[in-house]
């Protein structure tokens, strides 16, 4: 059978999870991530979970065109906080910081070696870097997926106390400057030119908090001079 319509970003989101993996999909919308991954092969089981029925009434449609409702369980949960916690990996992807950041609030529990987290963040992503990081995540691996004009950063997170991030390294984290992404150079220019608005912006105003942005700034600058050239 023909798999569903997946944009690049929740392919990137479905290349982190492992073969065998048990998946809950928080914030499943359509479904589709999740039967891409049984008729792949690459999840065991998924719970598809969502804080509306009409998503959950869709994706079980879909489950069912797609013939794999017997290895999916649905379930109306804001968050987290009703699913089930017998899986290995959870998907939050699509949604921004905040929404991210209170979910992970609200389970504490998460914070196991029994979990691995992939997250794909539309907004604020520092502040959500910056967010794992002070709570004892880190960053195993991230990537990057381009869907038109857009570029998404998808990240593997886990509990392991101890590691910190730089100032810079919220906007970049190691991880994604490993990754090899040929989409890093793209990223990083929109990363800078978001910055130097802001420090103009600051500039202009007289305010007293932007020297650690143009810092920031600096050395973001220098990583892409030496990834080949700045803009």
């Amino acid at each position: 059978m023909k798999l569903p319509p997946l944009s690049n970003r929740l392919l990137a989101c479905c290349g982190f999870v492992r073969p065998g993996d048990r998946v809950a999909d928080v914030g499943c919308d359509h479904g589709y991530l999740g039967i891409h991954l049984l008729l792949t092969g690459a999840a065991r089981s998924v719970l598809a979970s969502d804080v509306n029925e009409q998503p959950l009434r869709c994706a079980l449609r879909n489950a069912r065109t797609y013939g794999v409702e017997n290895k999916m369980t649905f379930c109306l949960s804001d968050g987290v906080r009703n699913i089930p916690r017998d899986f290995d990996t959870l998907v939050c992807a699509g949604m921004g910081a905040d929404t991210m950041i209170s979910i992970l609030d609200a389970a504490p529990w998460l914070k196991s070696g029994d979990y691995r987290l992939i997250l794909q963040c539309q907004s604020k992503r520092p502040e959500l870097r910056r967010y794992l990081y002070d709570r004892g995540y880190a960053i195993r691996r991230e990537t990057l997926a381009q869907d038109g004009k857009f570029l998404y950063p998808v990240m593997e997170v886990t509990f392991d106390p101890g590691h910190s991030l730089t100032p810079a390294q919220a906007y970049l984290s190691p991880a994604l400057l490993e990754s090899g992404s040929p989409l890093l150079p793209a990223f990083l220019d929109r990363v800078i030119g978001g910055l130097e608005k802001t420090v103009q912006g600051r500039s202009r105003a007289g305010g007293v908090d932007w020297e650690e942005t143009r810092k920031i700034l600096e050395d973001l600058k220098q990583i892409r001079v030496e990834l080949g050239g700045c803009q």
